[in-house]
């Protein structure tokens, strides 16, 4: 049975530097009819374990420690038994939503991770946060990117923790030399493809932000 992504969109607040934002996550869950990994546990926890059903999954995965692609991990971890996977860099904004409890392992730059014969590469991609990460699966044919790339451009550099310099570099070097036809799906909004996005990077930069 080979591995396949399912996709749920869960609805909260994102709140940083004394702002609160009404959002959508993207939580794709990634496997086979016998174990998933959940990349990023945003919002509702139930609302994912449902989507995971009798499954048993191998890790939460965080694309990066903003409050609304995290709030629904420790609670989806203890349901589960599953461990919460974060790179150490992130870990200043994990402490601001969970300060009692700490993610159960690290991610980092080149670690692949498996689940249900399919191989996830780890990309560190900051600039959106120091601690952000993609992960590629080429068996798959897509790229994780939580809110470093989406459709149309980088993610927000604005607020605490991120830069827009760095973002771009990330994306420059680690995301668009991926193959072209290559799905991007992202941490918020519709999925796009290396090969759409790659004429835009000028742009981007162009634009500042």
């Amino acid at each position: 049975m080979s591995a396949r992504v399912e996709h749920l969109v869960t609805t909260g607040t994102f709140s940083l530097d004394g702002g609160t934002w009404d959002v959508e996550n993207n939580v794709w869950i990634v496997g086979d009819d016998r174990e998933v990994l959940v990349v990023d546990a945003a919002h509702d926890a139930d609302a994912v374990a449902a989507a995971v059903g009798g499954r048993t999954v191998r890790a939460v995965v965080c694309t990066h420690a903003h409050d609304d692609h995290i709030g629904a991990a420790p609670a989806l971890a203890a349901r589960t038994g599953a461990p919460i996977l974060l790179h150490p860099e992130d870990l200043p904004l994990w402490r601001l939503t969970h300060p009692q409890r700490s993610p159960d392992g690290e991610l980092a730059d080149g670690q692949v991770l498996e689940v249900a014969g399919t191989e996830l590469t780890v990309l560190h991609t900051p600039g959106h946060a120091p601690g952000a990460v993609c992960l590629y699966a080429p068996g798959l044919g897509t790229v994780f990117t939580g809110d470093t790339l989406f459709q149309g451009g980088p993610g927000a550099t604005g607020r605490s923790f991120s830069d827009f310099p760095t973002i771009v570099e990330s994306i420059r070097a680690r995301l668009l030399t991926l193959p072209p036809q290559t799905v991007v799906r992202t941490g918020h909004g519709e999925s796009t493809t290396v090969a759409d996005e790659l004429p835009h990077l000028q742009e981007w930069i162009d634009r500042g932000h």
